[in-house]
């Protein structure tokens, strides 16, 4: 008799429970959801505006017109989101107290290819997405037929690049030609910097931040029309045809190609300058010399006459 009663009392306990759950969901689900109950989170380290919040808040409102709870679908509004160009991911979830989050992570570009006439980003995983008509991201300009598995390889040269002060301040672009080598466009001078092929970077860079410190700091850089470092242990360069001296091999490990002799000339020329302005200074001492010593003997001979008048 006991055992009936115990077994009853569950059952009873077990019904009220369902009960109550069954009201709280559905009051859970009837609750709309306000904009003052939506949140969204950018969480990308470096900022970028191809999406905002309020292309998030549409999103949400067109996937779920009534608002209510109960009438959200959370995977497919993730679904729908992370479908965006723009983004790299998007976690979507609601509280107890039906507030909804949404954790988005945008595509941030490493460089932006033109490529058939054709211009889009590609971020450091190497994926493609299309450029913004309302904003554009201050990056690498790459043009040429690069080919797709050369994305990856290609966006650790240019952050390699863009995390050394030296590659920062010379390399503006980077080009493919017809010969398949890739050559890196610099901001001074009208000449580029062969590399040939996307391996052994940290050496090409090397050899060519030696050759400027070696050699080109003494020159006009309009001498040369390009730079190769792509040859293992040497730097091969072409001239520019409309300058006048005629360089065309240099070895890396080669003799010092300073052009001391030019600065030596340089300062040759400047010293007589230096005597001329002397001379130019002793000469017109003695000039105002010459003339006090006029006015001295001029003043002692008025003095001498007036003491002639007085006596």
């Amino acid at each position: 008799m006991k055992n009936k009663y115990r077994i009853l009392k569950i059952v009873i306990t077990v019904i009220i429970l369902g009960f109550l759950l069954s009201f709280s969901l559905k009051k859970f689900s009837g609750q709309k959801i306000t904009d003052n109950k939506i949140s969204v989170k950018m969480n990308e380290k470096t900022p970028v505006y191809f999406i905002d919040e309020k292309d998030i808040r549409e999103i949400v409102n067109k996937e779920n017109p009534s608002r209510k709870v109960g009438d959200l679908n959370i995977p497919e509004l993730e679904k729908k989101i992370n479908a965006l160009p723009a983004v790299d991911s998007a976690n979507v979830y609601l509280n107890l107290n039906g507030k909804l989050n949404l954790d988005i992570k945008q595509r941030v570009p490493v460089f932006r290819l033109n490529k058939d006439g054709k211009d889009f980003y590609v971020d450091e995983k190497g994926v493609e997405f299309p450029i913004s008509k309302t904003y554009s991201h201050p990056c690498m300009l790459v043009t040429g037929d690069v080919k797709k598995d050369e994305y990856q390889k290609l966006a650790e040269l240019v952050e390699k690049i863009d995390k050394d002060d030296f590659s920062k301040r010379y390399f503006i672009g980077i080009s493919k030609d017809r010969n398949n080598d890739y050559n890196l466009l610099t901001s001074e001078g009208n000449y580029k910097v062969e590399i040939g092929d996307l391996d052994n970077i940290d050496f090409k860079v090397k050899g060519f931040k030696t050759f400027v410190e070696k050699y080109l700091v003494y020159q006009d850089s309009q001498k040369y029309s390009m730079i190769s470092v792509k040859y293992q242990n040497q730097i091969v360069t072409t001239l520019n045809p409309y300058f006048k001296e005629n360089d065309s091999l240099l070895k890396a490990r080669g003799k010092d190609l300073a052009k001391i002799s030019e600065n030596t000339s340089l300062k040759k020329e400047k010293q007589p300058v230096a005597k001329v302005s002397e001379t130019k200074k002793t000469a017109s001492v003695k000039t105002q010399t010459a003339k006090s010593e006029v006015r001295k003997t001029e003043k002692k001979t008025t003095a001498a006459k007036q003491k002639t008048k007085a006596k």
